[in-house]
């Protein structure tokens, strides 16, 4: 009986700006655009976070280069209240728009802010640098735990 409700629970909600070291990471964009204006590309699919594939960031942190997405840690997250991601209701309360339509994406049906904020969400995602050295005040602003 107890293996037939493992079958029945819902798959753990993925944070689509994860951290490499996360549970069940895996990359899903590349980073692109400029400095001042960063869009994530979207792999046609995610990828398993390897050594070689980390190396290619060379002297940068891989949060700068890749996009990773991992089982959300909710409680030990600085953005979780218990029930939302506040980092993904910031972000679409605060930042604007940069797609038109929904972006190819491998992760929706699993993505916490998807989930929690719908489209809004996806049209502002390719804006989002998990490690940005030189973010907007608005990134500023929509990154900081209140």
């Amino acid at each position: 009986m107890e293996s037939e409700n493992l079958h029945h629970r819902p798959k753990p909600l993925l944070c689509p700006s994860a951290q490499p070291d996360m549970q069940e990471s895996r990359v899903i964009g590349v980073v692109g655009g400029t400095p001042e204006d960063p869009r994530l590309g979207f792999l046609d699919e995610p990828q398993p976070v390897r050594r070689e594939l980390l190396a290619l960031a060379g002297d940068l942190h891989p949060t700068e280069i890749f996009r990773f997405a991992a089982i959300c840690e909710e409680s030990k997250c600085s953005h979780f209240d218990g029930r939302n991601c506040n980092l993904a209701t910031r972000i679409v309360n605060i930042l604007p728009a940069v797609a038109n339509d929904l972006p190819t994406c491998r992760i929706r049906s699993e993505c916490r802010w998807y989930g929690q904020e719908g489209r809004e969400a996806c049209l502002r995602c390719p804006q989002v640098i998990t490690q940005n050295f030189s973010p907007s005040e608005l990134v500023v602003l929509a990154a900081t735990p209140a």
